[in-house]
Order: structure tokens, then C-alpha cells, then sequence
């Protein structure tokens, strides 16, 4: 059933029918929850202007609410041939409600619909995933904390280099994830700006009250031009996973330094039995097998901006039907950044490391430059210095001076996690997800 069809219109065939629906009905159950709200929020707008009576709304919101309940209760279902989340919320409010159901439609098309409820979507999973990231970041920071005394080979073009530590290493990948969270605060803003009244892309002859709307959904502003409200349809998703992949690029990273530093000739790192696997053949086996896989779905998921951009290529102004497409490449790209939140943390927290690493004779080079900087120290010039050091290294008479000092900021002495945790925790509460539940439970309390 179509709300739109005229009386005079044509049944399509089943095949173009399921062509142009496509996933459509089954992604947006997830719709469902914001549906609810945004008809809420713009049931009560209605009222204000005068195109609902009081007693209406009141019939319209109660209905609502208990239409979110069976979708708390997962007992909410789009039926078959419903074509989508709104048009099923909707037939519900008419089948219950009759003609007072049928006004809430007053001055919305579904275009805003949808966006309004993709939005609030995308806050919704931009929150869980900021979540999960506090969780991975809080690991990553206790096990800097932990570990900061114990040596790690620190590496340039896959060489020893220079002394590091497993202190470092930890902490490093804990601010790479305040970049990207401050990265994805910035998709949040895009993101977080009411579209409802822009209707199809052009407005409404309706004295809509659009910042009421705004307030009652808990957005930061609104997107004012109706045309523009329209074009943010693939540009709020575009925004939100580009920000998403410098987590990716974060946790890939990570992921293939487990694999190295699981691996026997690096031997830094012994992960849990739960995240490897054994060989059939080669008894001695204990493959990385979840951290590849990490590794492969989040360099996969660095993708996902590009399809979207593709998808987006060369489309005018105003509502394509393309854009549905947008559904099928954001929604499985944010549930597989859960998944590997997840097991990022997981295996973060049931990792054991190795101790007296560098005690090894195989790592004596890594402190070269300690040899150097002890003698600049004693007031040889630099030059000197390091053609001293590198003519014993060649002579074979090097002796390194393993008593390491290292006290500037963010370095083995001084891995400044605090600095870092306070900068990550002001990135979080900038988000104001809290402002959105107090919207909603307002709205339930309607």
C-alpha cells in the first residue's frame, strides 16, 4: 500500500516493485523508534498553528506512545505490501484513529520524514559508537598506565630505531582515538540539525513552527533552507562515516601491530586462546585470526565514504530515489564498527605483554642515540658525537648505555595520559547526547 498512489493509479509489476523497494522495508524497522518521535514533534507543532484540535493531539500522542512501546517490546512489524516505516506508522495512527490519523501527514512529505528520522538515527549510532570508543579508550589508557615501564623496540621502516615502550605504544593508539572522536564530533554537528518542515524540498504554505520542532527533538539548530535541507540527504551520512574512517585507520593499524607483535619473530605480545586459531597441519599454530579479520573490515570500511560519494555523483538539487540506497551502505557500515569497537577492546584487555624485551643483545643499536646524546651532554658537538658512535657501531666496539632519561612531554618518562584523558573527555561531553534523551523522555512524558 502506497499513501501517495492516486485512485487511478496501476498496480507495478512484482519484479520492478521489488527493484525500486529493495531493502527498504527491512532496514527501516531501525527507523522506527525516531519515526515515533519526529511524528510526536510534529503532531504538537501542528496544534500550535491550529491544525489539530487539543483533544486530537492528546489522541495522537497516546496512540504514538503506544505505538513505541511495541517497538521497545520488538513486537512492531512493517506488513507486507507496507512500503515503508512512515506509511506504516501512519495506517496504524488511521486504523485507530481514523480521520484525526490522517492529519498528521499536514504539511510533511516523507522526504523530510525520512530525513528527519535518518538524523536522529545517526545520533543515535554516533552515540553508541562514541560509547564503545570511551570503552576502548579507557583500556588502552590503564594498560599505558600498567605498562609504562616496560620496554618496547620502537621502529622506523620496519628497523629498530630507538628505545619505546609498551607505556607509548598503548597510550598512542588512546590519542589517536581523541582525533577521531573529535573527527566524528564534527560529523555530529552536520548531522545534528533539524530538516522536518522542509517537506519535499520546497517548503509548505503551512506557518510551520520549525524551531519548535527543533527544540522538542533535542537538535543543536535547524537546517533553514528547505532546498538545502533536501541536499543534506547523503551529505550527513558522507560526513559521518568520512569522520568514522580515521577510526578505522586507527583500529587497522592497531590490528596489524598485534599480528606483527604476535608473530615469533617479534614475540611481544601473547593474545588470548578465544582470538586465535591453531593450523591443521602445524600443531605449533596460533594464528591472529580476529585481529585480521579487524584488520580487513576496517580497512574495508575506509571505503565506505567513497561509496557514498559515487553514489552521490552528479546529482542535482532536490529528491532522487537513489538516495535510498544511502540505507544499504551506512547502516551494516556502523554495526561493523561496533563489532570492532568490540573486539578491539576486547583483545586490548586480555592481552599479556612480554617483559625484558630489550635486555636482548639483538637490541642493543635501538640505544644509539642515548650513546650520542650522553656525549652531547658532556660537550661534544652533535657531529661529532654521532660519527663517534656510528664508528664504534661499524668497528664493533659499540657499548650501549641502556640507563634511559626521558622526561619531555609524551615521551617514555612522560607519557602524559592525563593531558590526554582530559582532552578526550572534553571532546565526549561536547556532544550533549544527554540534551537528545532529556528531548525524548519529554516527549514520552507528553
Amino acid at each position: 500500500m502506497k499513501l501517495w498512489n492516486k485512485d487511478n493509479s496501476k498496480s507495478v509489476l512484482d519484479n520492478i516493485e521489488k527493484f525500486t523497494v529493495g531493502k527498504d522495508r527491512e532496514l527501516d524497522i531501525h527507523l522506527a523508534p525516531f519515526d515515533v518521535y519526529g511524528s510526536m514533534a510534529h503532531a504538537i507543532m501542528l496544534e500550535t498553528i491550529g491544525l489539530l484540535k487539543k483533544d486530537e493531539l492528546a489522541e495522537l500522542i497516546n496512540e504514538l506512545k503506544n505505538i513505541q512501546t511495541s517497538i521497545s517490546k520488538e513486537e512492531f512489524i512493517i506488513e507486507d505490501g507496507v512500503e515503508d516505516v512512515h506509511s506504516q506508522v501512519e495506517i496504524l495512527l488511521t486504523e485507530k484513529l481514523g480521520d484525526t490519523g490522517k492529519k498528521i501527514h499536514s504539511g510533511r512529505s516523507r522526504n523530510d520524514q525520512v530525513l528527519v528520522d535518518l538524523k536522529m538515527y545517526l545520533r543515535f549510532r554516533i552515540e553508541r559508537i562514541a560509547n564503545l570508543t570511551e570503552q576502548l579508550f579507557n583500556k588502552l589508557i590503564e594498560k599505558s598506565n600498567k605498562h609504562k615501564a616496560d620496554l618496547l623496540p620502537g621502529y622506523t621502516h620496519l628497523q629498530i630505531a630507538m628505545p619505546s615502550s609498551f607505556g607509548l605504544w598503548f597510550g598512542a593508539y588512546a590519542e589517536s582515538l581523541t582525533d577521531d572522536m573529535e573527527a566524528l564530533l564534527a560529523g555530529y554537528k552536520i548531522v545534528n540539525k533539524n530538516p522536518l518542515g522542509s517537506g519535499a524540498g520546497y517548503g509548505s504554505s503551512f506557518p510551520l513552527n520549525r524551531k519548535l520542532t527543533t527544540k522538542l527533538l533535542g537538535f543543536d539548530t535547524l537546517n533553514y533552507n528547505v532546498v538545502y535541507a533536501q541536499m543534506t540527504r547523503g551529505k550527513s551520512e558522507y560526513a559521518v562515516l568520512t569522520a568514522l574512517s580515521n577510526l578505522a585507520q586507527t583500529l587497522s593499524r592497531l590490528a596489524m601491530d598485534v599480528c606483527l607483535y604476535n608473530s615469533q619473530n617479534f614475540g611481544f605480545i601473547k593474545l588470548p586462546e578465544e582470538i586465535t586459531t591453531g593450523s591443521s597441519i602445524m600443531p605449533h599454530k596460533k594464528n591472529p585470526d580476529v585481529a585480521e579479520i579487524l584488520r580487513g573490515k576496517t580497512n574495508l570500511l575506509k571505503a565506505s565514504p567513497t561509496q557514498i560519494n559515487a553514489l552521490l555523483t552528479n546529482l542535482p538539487s532536490g529528491y532522487h530515489r537513489e538516495l535510498q540506497l544511502l540505507k544499504e551502505l551506512v547502516m551494516p557500515a556502523l554495526d561493523s564498527y561496533d563489532e570492532c569497537l568490540e573486539i578491539a577492546t576486547f583483545m586490548i584487555s586480555e592481552m599479556e605483554i612480554k617483559q625484558d624485551l630489550l635486555s636482548d643483545k639483538k637490541y642493543d643499536l635501538l640505544f644509539s642515540v642515548e650513546n650520542v646524546n650522553n656525549l652531547v651532554v658532556k660537550g661534544v658537538p652533535f657531529r661529532d658525537a654521532y660519527k663517534t658512535v656510528g664508528e664504534g657501531i661499524n668497528s664493533g666496539n659499540f657499548e650501549p648505555d641502556r640507563s634511559l632519561n626521558h622526561s619531555l612531554e609524551g615521551s617514555i618518562g612522560n607519557l602524559c595520559n592525563d593531558e590526554i584523558n582530559e582532552q578526550f573527555n572534553q571532546i565526549k561531553n561536547a556532544f550533549g547526547f544527554d540534551k537528545v534523551a532529556q528531548a525524548f523522555e519529554k516527549l514520552m512524558q507528553y
